[in-house]
Order: structure tokens, then C-alpha cells, then sequence
């Protein structure tokens, strides 16, 4: 949906010229969503902010009117995008699909740089894909100067257009330096792309970019196709590893999934553990030799049933399309974050998993950051309230998905398909419980006259006579024991939701010792009720995630399951696929999709005509496949 309308009729000559390009390119015979709208508003010279999410088809917004402009003369669609990788699939993928396209980064020598910027000046490409740093260079900015002034310069699209908010969750300073588009080329339409900002985030890329005049179109940010699952965190490894065995694994082996950790030595750490466990796993961190990431990366693109245990430097612009699940073993900073990272599971629609780890540690550990860092002190208070966001979707009874869509904006009913609304988790009333707590930070500070951390006060309630406890004489509060009737989980659970409620606060790193905060008071008096999760270990869905995957496998693309026969063709066509991308040195997704491959197994075209009408097939590429398919498939006919 559109935050400001417009009107296009039918029968408008953009709309229908962008839907013969998406026919004869891409191979789809209608746009999904607000692409049309998008598109025909772009591809009529219009700017734009666009708010799609992963897996949303948000390249087409910007690929289709690149075409349609360039074959009505008006010139190159320059896209900014932040990746080398992400540049070098998404123009293999056009060239793949026949479209001049070519992308200029530090991954090319001079030589070859050279021959792509003559290319360029001679009106030989559709698209050319350039990071924000080599685009604002003196000499790139006279070469769009050299095509500007031959009337050449067709559209600027921003990808990752987040990156240029402060308050976005990849904020990178080199995109500030693109609003030069704006001043030297204010005739040029723009459109700006990202799957996730929030109201500060998406004003701030208005300013940052002046696209005042702009028409903002925003997109459910729902991803029905994920489930979330949100975990009390004990043994963190041990978890992620019966998640991945019980949900993500087979007899044939496992699913493609990302793994994020919050430091270098613990993706390390848990790479080693995955593979010590018999899966195929692999490390991604910026500690890792330049060489050393790349190979990694490529191996996860092109290869299947791989996992990649990473940091956040890991993740922006993978176009992998079946990527089953993501899963966080740390908390991450901000639900931005979180959306955006969950995100890259599933991009083809169907069935993934949203799974993540988080405890007591977490909070304090983003609070510590978050008060550590050089920042303004209302810019620590921004980050706070994002930190806080997150942890009251950790803490939630209700659905995950309206919780995270209200952030957004966007209104929902309960999904039916996150942990809590498939095992609605039962609650009772903690208020006593949390009273216990912060009368003992209070007791134990009054009587030291000093703060201790969450583990002293713990002991001192449920009763631990531990050395330290005996060196302060807390043994003698009148709080020493009155907690014995919980765990120490259960007492770092209710803790947590006392920080996210600003009850208790968090300070003296690296002590990380409790304080009472403002909200303290109503609970202590018994003005503010305090309800807790009943904890159990028991996984939403864990027991139909074979079934999920097995039936994902084999469906047809109207949902039915695919015969014995069509399912060997499907391997068959699989094989054939892998070899042609490795032939040309892509991912097996950018020759076809799954979703393509299987329509075609349940089909069985016999002839070229026959291919006609199946999504995925566009001209070059039935020109340049379409025999070999026929060829695959006439084994199983």
C-alpha cells in the first residue's frame, strides 16, 4: 500500500510497457503487490522511498523501469549498492536474463574498471551498479556529468537506503555523501529501497536524501512465512543444536541457515561445535582474511544445506533464496535489527524459521554498550527505547507478529504460526516475587552501602551461604532466603522484565551492578501488578518440522505434492542446473528458482512451446535453457 495514492489507469502506456518487460525479461506475468504502482510511478520519471520487505521482489521496483526508460532513450540507471557480492550476482542475474548490465568496484582491475566506464560513455548498458564510495569520486561524478549533459541519465536507484539513517541499524556515513544525486542531478528521478525502517528512520532517509517531493510507498511488513520462536536462554549451543536437529535436519541432510553471534571468538566457537556435530558449517567474521570471507560467502550461495555462523558483518544484499531458517544465539541491538536479520530466511515464501536465544546477559550487555559509547546523551536515549522494544518482544505472551508489525505501524490479529500462538505460554502473577527482589537491591545497598550484581542477589534470596554473602553478613537481611521457592532461571527472568519496565536499573560496568530505578516504586507498593511467563522447554512446532520440510520439498507450485516420477525429474533438473552455474560462476538460484524447477518437473514440457506461461522462463532464458530443459525432462516423459 502507497502512503499517497496515485492514480494510474490500466491502460496506461508505462504500466503496460513495464508488464511486457516483466513478461519477456523476467519470465512473471503480473507484478506482486505495490510493485505495479511502483513501478509505473518510477518508470514515469517519479521519486520514490520504497518500503518492501526481503523477499518482497523490491530489484524489480527499480530493474523494470531502468529497462523501460533506457529503451525509450533516456539513458543508464546508475544503482547504488553497498556489496560486491550482492553487485556481482544481481548483474550476472540480469545478464542471465538479458539485460546489459555491469557493476564497477575494487573487485575488477584497472583494466577491466576501463572497459566497463567505455561501455558506459557509449550508451551500451541498462543498469551499472557502483558502492556509494566510487560513485561520489570526482572522476565517476564527470563521468554521470558526460552522460547528464547528453540527456543519458536515466534513474538513481539507492538500495539499502537505511544505511544513510543515524538511527538505522546499519548506519554507514558514505551514504550521507549521496545527496549529492539530488544537487547535481536534480532532473534524474530517484528512487530509494531498504526492508526496514521506522518512522525516525524513514524521515531521517527523507532529509538525508531531500526526497521531500518524493511518494513513499510502504508494504505489509509481514513475512507470514516465518515463524518466531523466542527462547529463554540456558545452554544456548545445546539448544540451537536440537532446534536445528529437530526442525532443520534429515536423513538427507540439513537446511541452509544463518546463525548469528554477537563476537568474533563465539561464531569461532560455535562454527567448530555445528561441525563437530556432523553438520556443514563455516565461520564469518571481520576478524577473517578479506579472501577467506569471500570463499565462505560463495560457498553459502552456491552451495546447498550450508550453515553460516556469523557476526552482523554478514548478511546485507544475500539474495539466497532458501535460506530455512535464522537464528540468533545473542540479542541483537534494536527490532530494525532483528526484522532485517530474521528477514533473510525465506525469501522464496516458503516455510522458515525465526528462532533466538536471549537472556539477563544480553540486556545488560547492549545496556552497557549502549552506555559506554561516545554518544550524545539523546541518542543513547534513542537506542534505549530501541534496546527496550526488542526486549518487550523477548518478554511477550501475546503473538510475536502483532508485537513486531505494531512497531512498524502496521495492525494485525494474532498469526496462529509464532511459539506463543502456537503453545500460548501460561502466566502467573510475579508482583510478590518482584517485590522480594527489589526490596532485597534495596536491603543489601542500604546495609553496604555499595550495589552488587544480579548473582549476589540472587544467592541472598534463595538462601546461598556463599563466601561473599558471609564476608557482608547479607546472610542477616531480612531478605536472605525469602526467595528460595525459585530457580535462579526463574529469578533472571522476572529481573529481566523488571529492566525492560526501568524498575531496576544497570550500572558500574563491568560490574554491572542493580539499582533501583523510577518504576520501582508503584511495585514495591503494590500499585503496578507484575505478570511472568511460566517457563517450559517445550519448542513451538518442533514436532511437524520434518514434515514441513519433507512436504516443502516435494509440492508442486499449486501447493499439491509432486509423484515419484516428478520428483526424479526434479533431482535430474537440479543436477543440470548445478552444472550450468558453475559453468558460469553463479548461484544455481540465479539460472532458475526452485519454485521454477518445480513447475516445470510437474509439467513435463515437451516442446519450447510448452514452457510458455511458467513463471521464471523469460525469453533469453528459454532461449539460451529451454532445449536442455526439454532434453532433462524427456527422460521422465
Amino acid at each position: 500500500m502507497s502512503e499517497t495514492a496515485i492514480d494510474i489507469a490500466p491502460g496506461s502506456e508505462v504500466l503496460e510497457t513495464s508488464l511486457g518487460v516483466l513478461h519477456e525479461v523476467f519470465g512473471y506475468d503480473d507484478f506482486r503487490g505495490p510493485q505495479a504502482e511502483i513501478v509505473a510511478h518510477v518508470g514515469a520519471g517519479g521519486d520514490a522511498l520504497v518500503l518492501m520487505p526481503t523477499g518482497g521482489g523490491k530489484s524489480l521496483c527499480y530493474q523494470v523501469p531502468a529497462i523501460v526508460r533506457e529503451r525509450a532513450g533516456q539513458g543508464l540507471t546508475v544503482v547504488v549498492s553497498p556489496l560486491i557480492a550482492l553487485m556481482h550476482d544481481q548483474v550476472g542475474a540480469l545478464i542471465e536474463a538479458g539485460v546489459a548490465a555491469a557493476f564497477l568496484n575494487s573487485s575488477l582491475s584497472s583494466e577491466d574498471a576501463q572497459k566497463v566506464e567505455k561501455q558506459m560513455l557509449r550508451g551500451e548498458l541498462t543498469l551499472l551498479y557502483a558502492a556509494p564510495e566510487r560513485l561520489t569520486t570526482p572522476r565517476f561524478l564527470a563521468l554521470l556529468d558526460s552522460l547528464h549533459e547528453r540527456g543519458k541519465l536515466g534513474l538513481f536507484a539507492i538500495d539499502e537506503a537505511h544505511c544513510v539513517s543515524q538511527w538505522g541499524h546499519d548506519f554507514r556515513p558514505e551514504y550521507r555523501a549521496l545527496v549529492v544525486l539530488h544537487e547535481r542531478f536534480a532532473g534524474v528521478p530517484r528512487v530509494a529501497l531498504t526492508a526496514t525502517a521506522d518512522d525516525l528512520t524513514r524521515a531521517d532517509i527523507v532529509e538525508r536524501l531531500q526526497l521531500q517531493g518524493a511518494r513513499t510507498f510502504i508494504s505489509s511488513f509481514d513475512r507470514p512465512n516465518i515463524r518466531y520462536q523466542l527462547v529463554e536462554k540456558k545452554d544456548a549451543t545445546t539448544q540451537l543444536l536440537r532446534f536445528i536437529r529437530d526442525e532443520h535436519g534429515s536423513a538427507a541432510g540439513h537446511d541452509a541457515g544463518i546463525v548469528y553471534c554477537q563476537s568474533r571468538r563465539r561464531v569461532e566457537e560455535v562454527a567448530a561445535m555445528l561441525c563437530d556435530a556432523g553438520l556443514t558449517a563455516l565461520p564469518y567474521h571481520a576478524g577473517l582474511d578479506a579472501a577467506v570471507r569471500q570463499r565462505h560467502q560463495d560457498r553459502f550461495l552456491r552451495e546447498e544445506g550450508l550453515i553460516m555462523v556469523a557476526t552482523i558483518a554478514f548478511g546485507m544484499g544475500i539474495d539466497k533464496p532458501d535460506v530455512r531458517f535464522v537464528a540468533h544465539l545473542d540479542m541483537p541491538k534494536n527490532i530494525e535489527g532483528y526484522y532485517q536479520e530474521t528477514g533473510r530466511a525465506g525469501r522464496d515464501g516458503e516455510p522458515a524459521n525465526a528462532w533466538m536465544a536471549y537472556g539477563l546477559q544480553d540486556v545488560v550487555n547492549q545496556r552497557r554498550m549502549i552506555d559506554e559509547s561516545p554518544a550524545a546523551d539523546e541518542f543513547k536515549q534513542v537506542l534505549r527505547g530501541k534496546l527496550d522494544a526488542l526486549l518487550t518482544l523477548a518478554e511477550a505472551s501475546d503473538c510475536r507478529r502483532v508485537r513486531l508489525l505494531s512497531y512498524f505501524g502496521e495492525a494485525s490479529q494474532p498469526c496462529g504460526n509464532c511459539d506463543n500462538c502456537l503453545t500460548p505460554p501460561e502466566l502467573h502473577d510475579a508482583t510478590e516475587s518482584a517485590r522480594k527482589l527489589l526490596s532485597c537491591i534495596y536491603r543489601v545497598q542500604q546495609a553496604s552501602g555499595t550495589a552488587f550484581g544480579a548473582g549476589h542477589i540472587m544467592d541472598i534470596l534463595r538462601g546461598k551461604l556463599t563466601e561473599k554473602v558471609t564476608q557482608y553478613g547479607h546472610e542477616k537481611l531480612s531478605t536472605f532466603g525469602i526467595g528460595a521457592d525459585l530457580s535462579e532461571t526463574q529469578w533472571r527472568a522476572l529481573l529481566r522484565q523488571l529492566i525492560a519496565r526501568e524498575a531496576v536499573a544497570v550500572h558500574d560496568a563491568p560490574y554491572n551492578t542493580l539499582h533501583l530505578a523510577d518504576a520501582a516504586r508503584d511495585i514495591l507498593k503494590g500499585q503496578s501488578p507484575v505478570w511472568l511467563k511460566t517457563l517450559s522447554d517445550k519448542a513451538a512446532g518442533s514436532s511437524r518440522g520434518s514434515r514441513q520440510r519433507a512436504a516443502r520439498a516435494t509440492a508442486r507450485d499449486d501447493g499439491q505434492p509432486l509423484s515419484l516420477s516428478e520428483r526424479e525429474c526434479l533431482e535430474a533438473l537440479k543436477t543440470w542446473r548445478a552444472g550450468v552455474a558453475r559453468e558460469h560462476n553463479l548461484p544455481a538460484f540465479v539460472i532458475f528458482h526452485d519454485a521454477t524447477l518445480r513447475a516445470i518437473a510437474s509439467r513435463k514440457p515437451e516442446t519450447l512451446a510448452d514452457l510458455d506461461g511458467i513463471a521464471g522462463i523469460g525469453q533469453k532464458k528459454r532461449e539460451a535453457y529451454g532445449a536442455d530443459v526439454v532434453r532433462v525432462v524427456s527422460a521422465f516423459v
